[in-house]
């Protein structure tokens, strides 16, 4: 990571100055790789969000506290350097704690800095009051749930041993969410900005040489085995590939892991989970791997369904940081569990392949091949758009033309872009199906463009951009983002899911909204398409754009998103039932 723990040449870091609470803070957030902030101002922060503005963070001020929670997690996947979240009491708090959860189960690397209410005036109706008496404290300042550190700050004595635990948390390779509560009157504490000697590092979880030869002989003694990827693996990209070359193993990956393998790979079975494909299922039915080698993922409902139809028959290698993954999301099966980073674990793998050995043949790989699936021809003046081919021009004129960083919305959205959108390398596609919050891509590619420099494109549904967008923040700021809006006038994905069980769908149409005419009451600039044969115009313009700029494309609602599987999903997990005894 540039510049991580302080590597800027000139930098003194052990060099002992005075200076408010907040300033030491924020000085060896900067230290510890913090390069940007992103929040809302309040009242009780006011000293914080001064310290933050003067020191080598650079800070963007939000519209709302969740979409500044949104874009510091996206601004760290788009630079891998940590983000910090500045909200203030009370509501600023709570408002931000969708994203933080978001960031959470992401694996994002972010610290909320919070305003909290001082001793003497907690339990006496401050203005939005952050102590025992108004929110849940165990919740918001200890380790849970939701973050990996959290601590109300109560004497500037802390302040050592907060940020230890804050740079031992953000050195460690998995994500990290922290908590730090500040009241105002300690943030302008004088203290002695602490010494901070140059950490050693954190050694990711090694794997024994005996471990990665017992691993190299299950998969290629016991028949053809195949590769499941997912978004923890996406620094490994190209160990994974030198496996598949090296075995002739069949791989596909979760909807998050889109890019680790080149999806016209001739070995890429597909996309599995939440809008993938059917070819997974197909593959794992006809070639019945012996094992699967799971790499970071938690194969949860999102990439998986649960499908016992993607069980091996001898079983799975599971392979993540976090130990208490492997086994969980298929309990019944027999998983050998493997604690490692990805990469390290593929390094030690492919030393142990018998290939240097002509007379141990490795097993015959398959011939399946994944084709995608046929996309229909744009129509000339053809109105509403049809989705399908809204995703043929995506690919064209964005993915496979620029190298923009692309993100989907929670939603029909989704579906649309897992199934088809295809990308050729890592780190170019990021979709949230874990918390799976409506408003996330719609904030969160300010974070990205903001942080990476680089053009940020999200495909999102109109009710997302309609919940939580940061329009006005991205024309502040000038950020080069693109929103590409799936305009049906309705909340899509829930109410083919509610057509589906027979449920009631009233009240999830409405007014179809003018997104260009919003945009550009904020200062940016759109376009809206009615006809398939205006996006191609409509996405070079959009592309061209130096500053924000809408995509307002009014899609057909009858062309039904490939979402089958959720609904096969909620079903089994009993809401046909439920049905049933309404109906009766």
């Amino acid at each position: 990571m540039d510049g991580f723990f302080g590597d800027e040449p000139g930098f003194q870091p052990n060099v002992q100055t005075q200076t408010n609470l907040a300033g030491a803070l924020a000085e060896r957030l900067a230290l510890f790789g913090v390069r940007h902030a992103f929040g809302v101002i309040g009242g009780a922060i006011g000293v914080l969000y001064d310290a933050l503005e003067d020191s080598r963070i650079t800070l963007h001020h939000f519209r709302h506290e969740s979409g500044a929670a949104f874009a510091a997690a996206e601004a760290y996947f788009a630079t891998d350097h940590p983000s910090v979240v500045f909200v203030t009491t009370g509501p600023g708090t709570l408002n931000a704690l969708t994203g933080i959860a978001a960031a959470r189960w992401d694996g994002a690397k972010v610290v909320l800095l919070s305003g909290t209410t001082g001793a003497a005036q907690r339990g006496r109706w401050a203005t939005q009051e952050s102590s025992a008496y108004t929110l849940p404290q165990d919740a918001l300042y200890s380790r849970g749930p939701i973050f990996d550190f959290g601590v109300r700050v109560e004497h500037a004595s802390e302040l050592t041993e907060v940020l230890r635990r804050l740079r031992h948390g953000l050195a460690r390779p998995n994500g990290f969410i922290a908590h730090i509560g500040l009241p105002i009157s300690l943030q302008s504490a004088r203290v002695e900005l602490p010494r901070a000697p140059r950490p050693t590092g954190l050694v990711s979880s090694a794997i024994a040489e005996d471990r990665a030869a017992e691993c190299a002989q299950l998969l290629t003694e016991d028949g053809p085995f195949a590769i499941w990827v997912g978004f923890g693996a996406r620094s490994a990209s190209a160990q994974v590939r030198e496996l598949m070359r090296r075995t002739g193993a069949h791989a596909f990956c979760s909807p998050r892991g889109k890019g680790i393998i080149s999806e016209t790979h001739p070995r890429f079975v597909g996309v599995s989970g939440l809008g993938g494909h059917e070819s997974v299922r197909d593959f794992m039915l006809h070639e019945q791997p012996a094992w699967v080698l799971v790499l970071g993922s938690r194969l949860g409902e999102s990439t998986s369904f649960w499908d016992t139809a993607l069980c091996p028959s001898s079983g799975f290698i599971h392979v993540d940081l976090d130990p208490n993954v492997p086994g969980v999301a298929y309990p019944t099966v027999h998983t050998m569990a493997v604690q490692s980073e990805i990469g390290h674990f593929l390094d030690r793998l492919l030393e142990a392949l018998p290939t240097d050995d002509p007379t141990r043949a490795l097993p015959t790989p398959s011939t399946f091949r994944h084709e995608a699936e046929p996309i229909p021809r744009a129509g000339q003046h053809l109105t509403p758009v049809r989705p399908q081919v809204l995703m043929a021009a995506l690919q064209r004129g964005v993915i496979d033309a620029t190298d923009a960083l692309i993100m989907s919305e929670s939603g029909n959205a989704f579906a649309w872009c897992n199934h088809h959108l295809r990308f050729q390398e890592p780190g170019r596609y990021r979709v949230s199906t874990l918390f799976g919050s409506m408003g996330h891509c719609a904030s969160g590619i300010v974070g990205a463009a903001l942080a990476s420099g680089r053009k940020t494109v999200g495909v999102v549904g109109d009710g997302a951009m309609l919940m939580n967008a940061e329009v006005s923040t991205a024309v502040q700021y000038d950020a080069p983002v693109v929103w590409v809006i799936l305009n049906d006038a309705g909340f899509g994905m829930s109410e083919s899911g509610q057509q589906m069980f027979g449920l009631s769908t009233a009240q999830l149409r409405y007014n179809q909204v003018d997104f260009v005419a919003i945009a550009r009451a904020t200062g940016a600039d759109g376009v809206r398409v009615t006809h398939e044969d205006q996006l191609d115009d409509a996405l070079a313009r959009a592309m061209a754009a130096k500053g924000p700029f809408v995509v307002d494309v009014i899609i057909d609602p009858s062309e039904a998103s490939p979402l089958i599987s959720r609904f096969e999903s909620l079903l089994r997990q009993g809401s046909a039932s439920d049905i049933a005894a309404w109906d009766a």
